[in-house]
């Protein structure tokens, strides 16, 4: 590898650069002071200077001498001379260049903590004046003060001065009135740590009492004396260090004065009189005289002086206690005396009854009272008896409480009953006192009627008697196991004065029982309960005898003991028995009364025995309990259940039955049959035949017409007769009844979407039917159904449920008890639909057939009708189908037709046409699309009459094609602004104007007018000048009429509200807006475009917007929004409608309506 033609070859030498020329070394200064300090070598060698240190020590002393020279000294510190205690201030003026220049004072050689001196230093600037303040100077601050500005120091000596300490004026002696506060001020040459008040040479010291304070200075010392009493007269003084002053405080007592004084007073006689007064003091002596004499304090007089009120009290007032009374009051220091003087009068005392005494009713030994109230407590009475008074009456306490009386009874008796009086002043009253005692029955009767009934024979009269006691007499009620006796034949009830009597004759068994007496008056209630036995024989023994055993050797039987044993126990029952056939009873044994059971061997096998059993008691023998027919032997039971009995062949007088007999014959043949019939809804059995029937089919003769029967079978073998079978249906015994004919003239009477209405006429053959059985079927199905789960009673009935325009088929049926007639079926089958009718406008809902509709607003047509099926609805215009703008919404029975903005082009004849397969109906509404009339043209001025003007124009096209249209001719003075009406509903081009006045000068304006508004104004251009000579047009050129625009940005002037709607009423919301041009209208829901929407109805007119939503649901809910604009701009309302449910808000919906309205336009 060769290196050497890898070296670089070296080129020639750079030339050097030519180093820059500097005139001088202050030149050099000047470029290093603009240069940064890391750039200054490099600059000074591309000047050549080689001496960079030194440069560079050169403009660093250059700079310190520019910082000297920014602080000028304009105004230095000077000397200042000052007393202890006052206030210093060092300033001096200067101007810094740099404003952040550091500053120190200094005092001696030590810097200020300014900061933490607590407020003796402070340092201020206001504008190049630098302040020094130091406060409550003393012998300490002299001293040398010094400010260090940079490098800079301004000095100043502060010279404290000291005073000799001395009073500036004297304490002069001090007068003031008592309650007042005194003041003593003394002023000293300077401060002194020690200063005392003195009072009679006691140190004061500052409380509620003394108030001291001091100058903020120090100097001045004050002492208040607060609430100067006359206690407080004396000799105050001050000490300051040695010296001393004095002077006197002398207490003037304030003079007495009644705040109130004594007032005159009127009172009853025994009552409490009080005259009282208020002073101004409380420290005084109170003396009370009457009538100049003084009084003493006693059991007659009460006086009292608390505080500042004086009260002198005089307890039961006499008519001698009248009189001028006086109370004097003096104080301490205070010679003069103080009084008040009033009149006490004492009237004669009368009482009123404010509660007057009631009668009295109270039991013997009761504690009773008689009350009497009066209005005045203070007032005594008396009372009497019969009209004498009570002085000494044993037994009676007489009370007196307050204003209240008693006469009190501890121990009510019959010596206390009378009339009773109290009398006192102006009072009386009067009741009377009576024995009230409730009925009351010696415990003892009681015990013995409930220990020993009353017992009788049958046939035998019971007597019972009550002894009582009672005033008054009570009321006696017997009751007999709980419910009244009352008189009868038998029964007879007497009241004594003191016993009550209930008399039974011929008593019988069943009076027997729980015989209560109850006695009641005002007072109270009494009663008593004993027990009547009616002595008798015994009832039979009870129920069916059991036989335990039938053989030929033993016949063993059991059975109750009587329900009711007559009042006496059963002694024996005696057993008896016959063969059967045979008509005498054979006493076969008798047992004790308490064995209900017996056996006998005294019977023949396979012989049939009936037994009969009889109760003894001392009374006598009861009735026989009788046994069926038994057979001594192998047992034989009864035989079992016959068939349920059939019925048929059935007459108004008897009815024919069938049954089988029975599987079971319990061991014995069937001997036949009992047949018992009963009335349906009775219990009572009655049997048709007394001998056995040996046929299984029997004819029940002797019933009564029309009465309902049912019917049973009893087998009947050896051994008696078995259950009976179960009853047979129920038969109304009448003659056969015949079913009913067939349904006349079954028709549909009324149909809807989802019910068939039907009726129809009795049958004529047959008997007359008791219901009808109706039925139906669908016409995709053969299966009938029945409408009614029973029968309909009527001629008429609707049916529904049904599915809408679906064709169903009937038939009918008529029924009752003779069985169910042929049915007969409508001829063709029947659509769940209203009934086919022709197309008819509702006039109700006012359809009107003239409509005037101003331009740019919305028309709206809607319009109510009926007909089945529902017709097709076409909206013609002058005879030719709509198309284009309109938005028509179509309902069963309504539809409406709506063109957002009219247009003049709009006018015309409306026709809504209604057609169905049944008829057609139309209805033709007029309507008229006005708009502002267009103004008159070329008005020219000329004269006819003197001192008249008569106008020409040209007519407004809206005039000549509107026959209401019209013109107005207005004038106005040249020298006024406003506009009168010359003439009104011109209907020609020319008009002759009357009423000027001579001199003036005038200007015309013609306009037409409408109902929608006036036209833009047609103004004459040049005055008019009436001379008082001649009418001449002048000409004069006045400034022409500038017309006004008028046009403005739409704005709402009433918004939309919110609105709170119940789920299927309606919502109507409105708003207000102005705008010219008149702005277009948009509706929203949310941010969807429902103003074409079929489901709202929407309606502008005359700047009003109405929206209606019918019958409203859950998702009506939201926010809805108008939004009106026009070329000037656009303004926007909104509002939240809120859907509800009935379970939601309850508060709210007894008030929420149906709030629809009807459209309305501009006349």
């Amino acid at each position: 590898m060769d290196f050497k033609k890898m070296l670089k070859k070296r080129g020639p030498p750079a030339p050097k650069k030519q180093q820059k020329k500097v005139t001088d070394e202050k030149e050099m200064l000047e470029i290093l002071s603009k240069v940064p300090k890391k750039d200054f070598e490099k600059v000074c060698m591309e000047y050549g200077f080689r001496d960079f240190r030194g440069l560079l020590k050169k403009l660093k002393e250059m700079k310190k001498k520019v910082e000297v020279e920014a602080i000028r000294i304009i105004k230095p510190l000077e000397d200042v001379e000052a007393k202890v205690d006052s206030t210093v201030t060092f300033d001096c003026i200067m101007e810094l260049k740099d404003p952040n220049t550091k500053m120190i004072w200094i005092k001696g050689m030590e810097p200020l903590r300014i900061q933490y001196s607590l407020g003796k230093y402070d340092v201020k600037q206001v504008g190049t004046k630098y302040m020094l303040i130091i406060t409550n100077v003393n012998m300490n601050d002299a001293g040398i003060y010094t400010l260090a500005v940079g490098d800079k120091r301004l000095s100043a000596e502060l010279i404290v001065l000291d005073e000799p300490l001395k009073f500036i004026g004297e304490m002069k002696p001090l007068k003031v009135t008592e309650r007042q506060t005194a003041v003593f001020e003394i002023r000293l040459s300077k401060k002194v740590p020690n200063f005392v008040w003195k009072f009679n040479g006691k140190e004061l010291k500052r409380d509620d009492k003394y108030e001291i304070s001091v100058s903020e200075d120090g100097l001045t010392h004050t002492l208040k004396i607060k609430d100067a009493r006359l206690s407080d007269s004396g000799e105050f003084s001050v000490e300051a260090g040695d010296l001393v002053q004095k002077a006197p405080l002398t207490i003037d007592r304030i003079p007495i004065k009644f705040v109130s004084t004594l007032k005159n007073a009127r009172v009853k006689e025994r009552s409490r009189a009080c005259l009282e007064c208020e002073l101004t003091s409380k420290d005084v002596t109170l003396r009370w005289k009457k009538d100049g004499k003084l009084l003493e304090r006693g059991t007659k007089y009460s006086m009292s002086h608390e505080g500042k009120r004086a009260e002198l009290v005089i307890e039961d007032a006499q008519l001698s206690d009248g009189g001028e009374y006086t109370v004097v009051a003096m104080q301490d220091g205070d010679p003069t005396e103080y009084y008040s003087t009033a009149i006490l009068t004492v009237e004669e005392r009368l009482a009123t009854v404010k509660s007057g005494m009631s009668d009295v009713h109270a039991a013997t030994g009761s504690p009773a009272e008689l009350c009497v109230v009066l209005n005045d407590e203070k007032v005594e009475g008396v009372w009497l008896k019969d009209g004498k008074e009570i002085t000494d009456f044993s037994g009676v306490q007489i009370v007196k409480q307050g204003a209240v009386h008693k006469l009190i009874f501890p121990n009510m008796g019959p010596e206390h009953e009378g009339k009773y009086t109290f009398r006192a002043k102006g009072a009386e009253s009067e009741a009377s006192v009576f024995i009230a005692d409730p009925p009351t029955i010696d415990p003892s009767v009681l015990e013995a009627l409930a220990a020993h009934p009353v017992t009788v024979k049958v046939g035998q009269t019971a007597n019972i008697k009550v002894p009582f006691r009672a005033k008054p007499l009570p009321k006696a009620t017997w009751y007999k196991d709980g419910v009244e006796v009352t008189e009868e034949e038998r029964v007879t009830m007497e009241r004594g004065d003191d016993q009550a009597l209930l008399t039974i004759s011929n008593c019988v068994r069943e009076d027997s029982g729980v015989v209560l007496l109850k006695l009641k008056n005002d007072h109270g209630s009494a009663t008593a309960t004993l027990h009547l036995n009616v002595l008798d024989r015994p009832k039979p023994p009870q129920g069916r005898v059991e036989f335990l055993e039938l053989s030929g050797n033993c016949v063993h039987m059991k059975w109750k003991a009587p329900k009711d044993n007559g009042g006496r126990p059963v002694t024996q029952f005696i057993i008896e028995r016959r063969a059967v056939g045979k008509k005498s009873w054979t006493k076969v044994g008798e047992v004790s009364g308490k064995v209900t059971n017996f056996s006998t061997n005294k019977v023949e096998e396979g012989k049939a025995y009936q037994f009969r059993i009889r109760a003894v008691n001392s009374e006598g023998v009861s009735d026989p309990l009788e046994t069926e027919e038994v057979f001594a032997g192998n047992p034989i039971e009864p035989p079992g259940l016959s068939s349920q009995p059939q019925v048929s062949d059935v007459t108004k007088e008897a009815v024919t039955i069938t049954w089988n007999p029975p599987t079971q014959d319990g061991g014995s043949p069937v001997l036949g049959y009992i047949v018992e019939r009963r009335k349906k809804g009775s219990n009572l059995w009655v049997p048709v035949n007394k001998d056995p029937i040996q046929d299984t089919k029997c004819k029940v003769d002797g019933l009564l017409e029309d009465t309902e029967y049912e019917f049973r079978v009893i087998a009947v073998n050896r051994a008696g007769q078995g259950q009976p079978s179960m009853p047979s249906t129920s038969v109304v015994a009448k003659d056969p009844i015949k079913p009913p004919g067939l349904v006349q003239g079954l028709h549909v009477a009324d149909s809807s979407n989802s019910s068939i209405s039907l009726a129809w006429r009795e049958p004529i053959e047959g008997d007359p039917p008791s219901g009808y059985i109706l039925e139906m079927r669908a016409e995709d199905t053969k299966e009938w159904s029945k409408c009614t789960k029973i029968p309909i009673s009527g001629t008429c009935y609707t049916v529904g449920g049904l599915t809408e325009r679906q064709k169903y088929f009937f038939r009918i049926r008529a029924v009752n008890e003779g069985g169910v007639g042929e049915p007969v079926e409508l001829d063709e089958g029947v659509r769940a639909m209203p009934p086919p009718a022709a197309p008819r406008f509702d006039l109700s809902a006012r359809l009107k057939s003239h409509m005037v509709v101003r331009a740019g607003t919305a028309l709206c047509i809607h319009a109510s009708f009926y007909g089945s099926p529902p017709p097709t609805v076409i909206w013609q215009k002058d005879g030719i189908p709509t198309k284009g703008r309109e938005t028509i919404t179509k309902g069963k029975n309504h539809s409406q037709f709506l063109i957002n903005s009219t247009k003049r082009s709009d006018s015309g004849v409306y026709r809504i046409l209604l057609r169905n397969e049944y008829g057609e109906a139309h209805y033709d509404i007029h309507v008229r699309v006005a708009d502002f009339p267009r103004p008159p043209t070329n008005l020219k001025l000329f004269e006819e009459v003197p001192n008249t003007v008569t106008l020409g124009w040209d007519h407004s096209p809206d005039v000549q094609e509107d026959g209401e249209a019209h013109y107005v001719i207005m004038k106005r003075d040249a020298s006024t602004a406003t506009w009168f009406t010359a003439a009104d509903r011109v209907f020609s081009n020319k008009y002759t104007v009357t009423g000027l006045l001579p001199g003036r000068k005038y200007y015309f304006r013609v306009l037409a007018r409408n109902e929608i508004g006036d036209s833009d104004p047609l103004d004459s251009k040049d005055t008019w000048l009436v001379n008082k000579d001649e009418i001449e047009d002048l000409g004069a050129k006045l400034r022409p009429y500038e017309h006004k625009d008028w046009r403005h940005a739409p704005r709402f002037i009433t918004p939309l509200k919110p609105h709170t709607v119940l789920r299927g009423h309606d919502c109507t919301m409105s708003c207000a807006f102005l705008g010219n041009p008149r702005p277009t209208v948009t509706l929203y829901k949310g941010d969807v475009n429902i103003t074409a929407n079929s489901k709202f109805w929407y309606n502008s007119t005359s700047g009003v917007c109405t929206l209606v939503i019918p019958t409203c649901t859950l998702k009506d809910s939201g926010d809805y929004s108008v939004l009106i604009e026009n070329e000037l701009g656009k303004d926007k309302s909104s509002c939240t409608l809120t859907v509800y449910d009935k379970d939601d808000k309850s508060i709210l919906a007894s008030v929420t309506e149906s709030l629809q309205k009807k459209s309305k336009h501009l006349m």
